[in-house]
């Protein structure tokens, strides 16, 4: 079985637009009509939840939601067949906002509300539930933001508990919080590079950067460390290898990139459960992302859609310059 842990989730409203207005004069210059909208269950580690259950993988979700929005990502996790375990709250649940414009979909505008503070006892309630589920877990997801009240260590901690229990920890955060998870040594770490991406005060702009940031987490006790260097790319570095996963898709025709990135992480981890060698799960992740990224649904449902996309992904080795 499979945990993920999204603390701060959100419901997602995704608004598809002919062109975004930003009037000036008049009222009627800065009326936008949307084409198209979407409301959903979000957050990194649902969507990851939702494309696992969508191939028929057991997993239960887990973290905090409240208020009318917090039934709203309860139902839609139920309704894809995700089992629950969240925790409660005297809030209510985030909402997070993408406009993409008609031909412009790759460069989506998003607003993220921050979300309200979680109290400790809310807090230890998590904990006692989770740790009862680790018995049962093969992996953890830890995805996301982190809700206020939570301290930057928390995904440290959740780590150390998952490994002590014999799961294996995937990671996929920013800032602090990932900073200080990154000590506790997660088998799989795929940094959040929806905003500039930083290795103790340094930006990682470049092949060569990512590359030694990777190898130096390695050394640390991290299984893989992987990094989305482009729309389109990503650079993956474990003890034996550094490779280089690519697509001949043009970003152009990507219709919606929320819960793209969370299908890679999905597909990762599904072949990893299931025994594939990494370099399988890092093509197959790879095509489960730009098979969701060309849908205008989030993350994509069918398992030979995605083994047919795998036909447009490459895998390059970088540390020995083989082509497979």
């Amino acid at each position: 079985m499979i945990i993920t842990v999204t603390l701060n989730p959100a419901v997602d409203k995704i608004y598809w637009v002919d062109r975004l207005k930003m009037g000036q004069v008049a009222q009627e210059e800065f009326l936008t009509r949307a084409l198209e909208s979407s409301t959903s269950a979000g957050g990194k580690g649902v969507n990851t939840s939702i494309f696992l259950a969508r191939l028929g993988v057991e997993n239960v979700a887990m973290g905090f939601v409240g208020g009318h929005m917090g039934h709203v990502v309860v139902r839609d996790l139920h309704d894809e067949g995700v089992t629950t375990n969240f925790v409660w709250v005297n809030r209510e649940t985030r909402i997070n906002v993408t406009v993409l414009e008609q031909g412009h979909e790759h460069v989506p505008i998003l607003i993220d509300e921050p979300g309200g503070a979680v109290s400790p006892e809310e807090i230890d309630r998590f904990l006692r539930r989770y740790k009862r589920m680790l018995s049962r877990a093969t992996w953890v997801v830890l995805a996301g933001s982190l809700p206020a009240g939570v301290d930057p260590d928390f995904y440290c901690r959740l780590t150390d508990m998952a490994t002590k229990a014999g799961a294996k920890v995937a990671l996929s955060a920013r800032g602090d919080a990932l900073t200080c998870a990154l000590r506790s040594s997660p088998y799989l770490v795929k940094p959040d590079t929806r905003e500039r991406l930083t290795m103790e005060g340094s930006a990682l702009t470049t092949n060569d950067e990512i590359i030694a940031a990777g190898k130096k987490l390695i050394e640390t006790g991290v299984g893989v460390f992987i990094v989305s260097h482009d729309v389109t790319g990503d650079i993956a570095i474990a003890k034996d290898a550094v490779w280089e996963i690519s697509t001949s898709v043009q970003a152009t025709q990507f219709k919606n990139l929320v819960g793209a990135d969370d299908a890679l992480l999905g597909g990762i981890i599904y072949m990893l459960d299931k025994g594939e060698p990494l370099d399988k799960a890092l093509r197959f992740g790879m095509a489960a992302g730009i098979l969701s990224a060309e849908s205008k649904e989030k993350v994509c449902r069918n398992y030979d859609n995605i083994t047919t996309e795998m036909k447009t992904i490459s895998i390059e080795r970088l540390d020995e310059g083989d082509q497979t």
